[in-house]
């Protein structure tokens, strides 16, 4: 067993000391190394982060993975009303605690270490590798406290001096987070509101004295014994769905008359779950709370998915750490268990597998670095522009551009990322299973433990069918807005397919030709759809409803029916991409390079012909039902 899950690995660390950009990110966090408190210059900020991960990854393998196995059978409980953990876990947490983990992000001046998030990204891999189950605890510590921290930026309720901030709205919550005194929790899910937050039933109503009272329930709350609890609620009844919801604090405890602490808010019981069973999963009773509304009213979808964007980053990387353990149990058991005179590694077949999972898991890595780069600088970029914006009126120009370039990346490519992690955490898993043969299926080896909490990765945080059309509305959106550039783009890729004078670049200019096609398909089978349906209508109507009169569930038929399958087609080709370009700047990274060009293509090819050539039958049989069901109604 490893006795360090940052220096054995790598591939990790090949992103931390040598790819990762830090320049940029490290001087927008340390303020230009201006701060007295600071570090003077980025080789010092660099070394700290090392150190850090050096000491996590020693932690995690020495104190958490040995543990995860009797966790996993212990798991919470309900004493007295209150959620209990087991001793053992709860030493666990109390190491956290005392490494500092859950003030890693939190700005100097408001008790943190000020670390970068891709920091807290990498320290959930390591995590997740070693159990996965206690990510969400983890998460809802920093995670929390810096959705705070950007929602008083937001709202506008902090003072600050120069860029320094002095205080802010949440100070005391972000303080007992810094301090592992308390945790946070995000509560959206009820029993009919899952994907469709429109239809939430909690609500809150504004007392006379300008006071707020929430009432409702929600399930399956990760963490949902947390003292602050960012509920999302209707608070409007105009019947204009997400614009009815806002965002509010809400303390699960609060003091009574005599100053003692009572419940705010009930659980009223733990999940019974198939896996991540150390995960404490919570159905909350909301009864006349006491809450505290969060920016403005109607505001409570776009704060929320500020949380959830950066949630949905942190599954991806929990898969990741997932698929680094079932990928390392695979190749230990393999090269020990003997078959037809071999140990079974040396078998075609297994190699195959072998290899797969280990270029999918780097590939998958290789993105999510991607991604984080461009939160990161999304994010640092628009804290400064809000705090210390620059006095020179075209360089803060420039900024609010680059801000805007960061965001537009991070929005394309963290549905592609949270949608291929965790549907490969799900296969990389049952592949891992599979090599394990029948052992793999009994509880004496760990495997099974992973099969079980991979399964939650496609639903939590967004299922993967939400990422997929959330990635559907974007590529396609884009290609609207700029039709012309879209052909363009569609037309250097064919030019690079088969002029590009580097092999790998004509091999990218085939997927991506193969991209553009299946978009390209996918639009035109939309117009198509809906120009039939609208010349049926008088010459004097069609102008208005070709352009204006759209039905989301009718007209985009076709594109919801092939989103996962675009979204996937999507996710590799950009892999392909970031490591196309990798190899041209670490030559040593052109054998994966060409490994997982290899693989994607016969898979982006299957994906682009399932595009172009199924859907039309399946869709008038359900055109059909749906008439036939108007008839009878």
């Amino acid at each position: 067993m490893s006795s360090n899950y940052y220096n054995d690995n790598e591939d990790l660390r090949f992103y931390i000391e040598r790819a990762f950009d830090w320049s940029e990110i490290v001087a927008l966090y340390e303020r230009g190394y201006t701060d007295k408190e600071g570090f003077r210059d980025e080789a010092e900020a660099l070394e700290f982060y090392r150190d850090i991960l050096d000491n996590v990854g020693k932690y995690f393998a020495s104190e958490v993975a040995p543990n995860a196995m009797s966790n996993d059978h212990a798991g919470p409980f309900m004493e007295d009303g209150e959620v209990k953990v087991p001793e053992e876990l709860e030493a666990i947490f109390d190491g956290f605690s005392e490494m500092g983990l859950y003030a890693l992000n939190i700005p100097r001046e408001l008790g943190g270490f000020n670390a970068p998030m891709v920091l807290y990204f990498a320290i959930s891999e390591m995590l997740s590798r070693a159990d996965i189950s206690l990510v969400g605890h983890y998460g809802f510590h920093g995670g929390i406290a810096m959705s705070l921290l950007f929602y008083s930026l937001t709202e506008g309720s902090y003072e600050h001096n120069k860029g320094v901030l002095l205080k802010t709205r949440f100070d005391d919550a972000i303080a007992e987070i810094a301090a592992g005194e308390n945790f946070g929790c995000m509560v959206l899910t009820e029993s009919d509101a899952g994907s469709d937050l429109a239809a939430l039933r909690a609500k809150a109503v504004q007392q006379e004295d300008g006071t707020w009272r929430l009432s409702g329930q929600k399930i399956f709350i990760t963490a949902g014994h947390g003292q602050h609890q960012l509920v999302i609620a209707k608070t409007e009844d105009t019947g204009d769905g997400l614009k009815d919801i806002s965002l509010f604090l809400v303390p699960r405890q609060i003091e009574n008359e005599d100053g003692e602490l009572v419940d705010n808010v009930v659980v009223e019981r733990l999940e019974e779950k198939l896996g991540i069973h150390a995960s404490v999963t919570c159905t909350l009773a909301y009864d006349d709370s006491v809450a505290e509304l969060v920016g403005e009213r109607g505001q409570g979808f776009k704060l929320m998915l500020m949380l959830m964007n950066n949630a949905r980053l942190g599954v991806s990387f929990e898969g990741i750490g997932l698929i680094e353990s079932a990928y390392r149990l695979a190749v230990e058991y393999a090269a020990e268990r003997k078959s037809m005179g071999k140990t079974i590694d040396r078998h075609e077949m297994i190699a195959d597998y072998l290899e797969k999972m280990d270029v999918g898991l780097r590939g998958l890595r290789a993105m999510a670095f991607d991604a984080v780069r461009a939160v990161e600088l999304s994010s640092r970029l628009e804290v400064q522009l809000k705090l210390d914006p620059p006095a020179d009126k075209a360089e803060r120009k420039q900024m609010e551009r680059r801000m805007k370039k960061f965001q537009r990346r991070a929005r394309d490519l963290t549905p592609l990322l949270k949608y291929l992690a965790s549907e490969k955490a799900v296969e990389y898993s049952q592949l891992s299973m599979q090599i394990h043969g029948g052992v793999g299926y009994t509880k004496e080896y760990e495997i099974e433990k992973l099969v079980r909490d991979a399964l939650v990765l496609p639903i939590y945080e967004g299922t993967s069918q939400i990422q997929s059309l959330m990635a559907l509305k974007d590529s396609l959106g884009n290609a609207l807005k700029d039709p012309a550039g879209f052909l363009r783009r569609s037309a250097a890729a064919r030019v690079a397919s088969l002029s590009a004078r580097e092999p790998m670049d004509r091999q990218i200019g085939k997927l991506e030709s193969m991209a553009y096609g299946s978009m390209q398909h996918i639009i035109t089978k939309i117009a198509r759809g809906k120009w039939q349906r609208v010349s049926r209508r008088k010459i004097t109507e069609w102008s208005n409803a070709f352009l204006k009169e759209w039905d989301p569930k009718r007209d985009f038929s076709f594109g919801m029916l092939h989103a996962e399958r675009l979204c996937r087609l999507l996710a590799e080709v950009e892999i392909c991409k970031i490591l196309v370009d990798q190899a041209r700047r670490y030559p040593e990274r052109q054998a994966l390079a060409e490994a997982y060009l290899e693989r994607a293509t016969p898979e982006v090819a299957y994906l682009h012909d399932q595009i172009m050539n199924t859907g039309d039958r399946l869709l008038e049989k359900l055109q059909q039902e749906d008439v036939a069901a108007e008839e009878s109604a």
